[in-house]
Order: C-alpha cells, then sequence, then structure tokens
C-alpha cells in the first residue's frame, strides 16, 4: 500500500471532507472480469465459492427525474486475487449469484447494504445471509465515518475517486473508466474488512 500523504490525517475518528481530500486516490489495480454470460457466470461463481470473505457493492443507473427508478445495473464481488463485475442487465440475478448471495459462510462486506441488497431481491428472490455492513462495524469500533470514502481515508490512508459515479450503470458495454470505479468500491470493501473485524 501507499504511503499515505502527510497531509491524509487518517488519525481521527471521523474524517472531515478537507482531511479526505488530503489523502491521495488510489484505485484498484488487480484483475476484473466483466461477467456477461452464463459461461462466464459459471466459472466466476465457482471461484468466488472458494472465498471466506468478499467485498460487496451494487452500481445502479441514476435517476434524474422525480420517480424515475431503475433496478440495480451491477453487482460487484471482490475476492482476494479478482474482482467480478456481473452485469446484471444481460445477467438478471440467476440461481448461481443468489446461491452465493444466500450462502451464510461467505461474508460479502460492504457499505450501507440493506438497500443494496433489498433491490437484488425485487430482481429475484432469494434469502440474504452472511451479509456484514461496514457501517456497523465501524460504529462498534468508534469510527464516526461510517461512509466507504471516510473509513477509507480513516483506516486505509487513501482515498477512492468518485468522477464516475452518476454514469450510466446500464450501458451495454461499460467503459474503462466504469470497470476501475465499479472494481474499486467492491475491492475497498473487501481491505476495509480485513482492518475491521
Amino acid at each position: 500500500m501507499e504511503k499515505p500523504d502527510t497531509k491524509c490525517d487518517s488519525t481521527l475518528r471521523g474524517a472531515a471532507k478537507d482531511e479526505i481530500r488530503a489523502c491521495p486516490i488510489k484505485k484498484y489495480n488487480g484483475p476484473v472480469r466483466v461477467i456477461r454470460s452464463k459461461e462466464g457466470l459459471v466459472k466466476a461463481v465457482a471461484q468466488l465459492k472458494r472465498e471466506a470473505f468478499l467485498g460487496f457493492d451494487t452500481e445502479t443507473r441514476p435517476a434524474f427525474k422525480k420517480g424515475q427508478h431503475y433496478p440495480p445495473a451491477l453487482l460487484q464481488l471482490a475476492g482476494e486475487n479478482e474482482v467480478f463485475i456481473f452485469q446484471l442487465k444481460h445477467l438478471r440475478l440467476p440461481g448461481p449469484i443468489r446461491k452465493l448471495l444466500a450462502n451464510p459462510k461467505i461474508i460479502k462486506a460492504g457499505v450501507s447494504l440493506d438497500y443494496d441488497v433489498s433491490e437484488l431481491t425485487k430482481l429475484a428472490r432469494f434469502k440474504p445471509a452472511g451479509f456484514i455492513d461496514l457501517g456497523k462495524l465501524a460504529e462498534k469500533a468508534g469510527i464516526e465515518n461510517r461512509g466507504l470514502r471516510g473509513l477509507t481515508a480513516f483506516l486505509l490512508g487513501f482515498r477512492v475517486p468518485k468522477g464516475t459515479r452518476t454514469s450510466n450503470w446500464a450501458k451495454d458495454t461499460l467503459t474503462p473508466a466504469q470497470i476501475k470505479y465499479a472494481a474499486t468500491d467492491a475491492w475497498v470493501s473487501r481491505e476495509l474488512y480485513k482492518k475491521l473485524r
């Protein structure tokens, strides 16, 4: 891990916005697989089933008009050596993914999980198990800032970029910047879990 910038004060219990901005940006630079076919799905889930814990996140196409609502477009799961991005537009939420998300033996760690998991259950019914909300772990540890970016600055000494957050995640083909952003959020969730557990 890169050494934190000297202005990046990650010793505070609740990192303020200017302190977070002082932290160096870091992105996930490992292998990423974007999954959009049944063949890719089977191989990805077989690999993910061997993991003890995963970083978890979803991305949804942003709604800019009142009353607009979109289903989750991506599901990201980060393992020890690779991040998998499932394009739900092409896959929906098939049985192998639902089984993984319902497996209590495999931890899925992320921030503000309730909404993401609830939206996934609208795509297909499953009984969520093994989910751990990093914000709740942070609260138990007495950390005031419980969002992904604040926790990353406080515990890991860097910040993750926000630039692609409001892009169209339901696009047929994701851009390299979208893939990097989506993979980084899931990877950071896994790294934070390692620190907090």
